[in-house]
């Protein structure tokens, strides 16, 4: 048995990993467009380790997030990958974000994690001096890591389990006559199952393997900026605003990073390119794909404030400042300098409806990937465990 493993992210390589270590008379191959692991969504997010506090309790995300951060944890102290268990805190800075703060308290705590706590003002100052609201929640097992070395320590441990991972082979042909045949540009392969990991480009090799799915990945980039050095000591570990439920996106936020430094954002605007990392980026087919997708047209008359006051904070840092300072009043726009940017491949319904969960599509000897959106990189190997069982009879189990 072989298995084909498209896309070389933190998914692609956890779902490898799994199977190396479970089923050693597995042949596994791993085929990546680009010339390294964790190029886009897994090497372009904020490090941050989920625990599970916002998802609906039995929800994959859910599990799969309470799973996946032990598991994360245990691999990263393995093989010496950086990481900390610093905790968070989740303010609510308004009189209606209160009981929303308790529906919180109430979901982490269905959801299995420990050690949650509900702060007055004073309380939430002891763990951030800096820090504005009425009430907090202190989530203690969130953390920071670095995903790219943990990417890449599941990539050489597939490749010592017997595995084959090839960089620069881009996917540009399949063909299921029983047995799938790949064509890509570093030459043509064979496997008997095909796991769809794509990201970005998940929806168009599903697609391209003769899967009919209607959902569409829309790119939406989320854009950093960093704190200056003389302003980092306003933030200690990672401090969040309560979600608006009538919006699809967390807010904007600051993070430690695990190699220094604090980040805040991200903002949420629709990408001109999948790839599209930069405001003048912009690819002709990526932009046609998304106007002409009735779910994206849908989806802008559902939230067209949202949509609109995030593209507007796309280009003004007095806005996105003063979203920041909901949390922390004293930082100041000239305590900001620009960061880096993530695209996330997000699945959108038709009917304008963007996937919270992960979704998994079952082919004739295949399984695609659609929706692994956060904390999809916390979650991997637990991820990565789930398409096992989905595949365990393909697998000879």
């Amino acid at each position: 048995m072989k298995i084909a493993i498209a896309g070389a992210g933190i998914i692609g390589l956890a779902t490898a990993h799994q199977i190396v270590c479970r089923y050693p008379r597995v042949q596994v191959l791993v085929l990546e467009k680009e010339a390294g692991p964790a190029r886009h969504q897994t090497g372009n997010n904020s490090g941050v380790l989920h625990c599970g506090l916002y998802y609906k309790p039995g929800s994959q995300k859910a599990k799969l997030a309470v799973q996946g951060i032990r598991r994360m944890v245990e691999f990263c102290e393995r093989h010496s990958v950086p990481h900390e268990i610093c905790g968070k805190l989740v303010v609510a800075t308004e009189p209606e974000e209160i009981p929303r703060l308790h529906a919180l308290l109430e979901r982490g705590t269905a959801n299995g994690l420990q050690g949650l706590q509900l702060l007055g003002p004073e309380q939430m100052r002891d763990y951030e001096p800096h820090a504005a609201g009425l009430a907090a929640i202190r989530v203690p097992e969130e953390g920071i890591v670095d995903f790219k070395a943990a990417t890449q320590a599941m990539a050489d441990e597939v490749l010592s389990h017997g595995g084959e991972v090839r960089y620069s082979s881009e996917i540009l042909k399949l063909r299921n006559s029983g047995a799938w045949h790949i064509s890509t540009n570093s030459g043509d392969y064979e496997a008997d199952f095909l796991i769809n990991c794509g990201g970005l480009h998940c929806d168009r090799l599903s697609g391209m393997a003769g899967n009919h799915d209607a959902t569409r990945i829309v790119p939406f980039r989320g854009e950093y900026y960093k704190l200056k050095p003389s302003a980092q000591h306003l933030v200690h570990n990672l401090i969040y605003p309560v979600p608006d439920p009538k919006f699809p996106f967390l807010g904007v936020h600051f993070t430690r990073l695990i190699h220094g430094g604090i980040e805040a954002g991200p903002n949420a605007v629709l990408a001109f390119a999948r790839e599209g990392y930069r405001h003048t980026d912009f690819r002709l087919r990526d932009m046609l794909e998304t106007l002409t997708y009735r779910g994206f047209w849908r989806f802008l008359i559902r939230y067209p404030s949202m949509c609109w006051h995030e593209f507007h904070r796309s280009f003004s840092k007095a806005l996105f400042c003063r979203s920041l300072q909901r949390l922390v009043p004293e930082l100041q726009p000239d305590d900001l300098m620009v960061g880096g940017a993530g695209v996330r491949a997000q699945a959108l319904s038709p009917s304008g409806e963007l996937l919270q969960d992960f979704y998994f599509v079952r082919q004739a000897n295949a399984l695609h990937v659609l929706n692994a959106p956060s904390p999809a990189a916390t979650a991997s190997l637990a991820i990565g465990d789930a398409v096992v069982e989905q595949i365990s009879e393909a697998l000879g189990a």
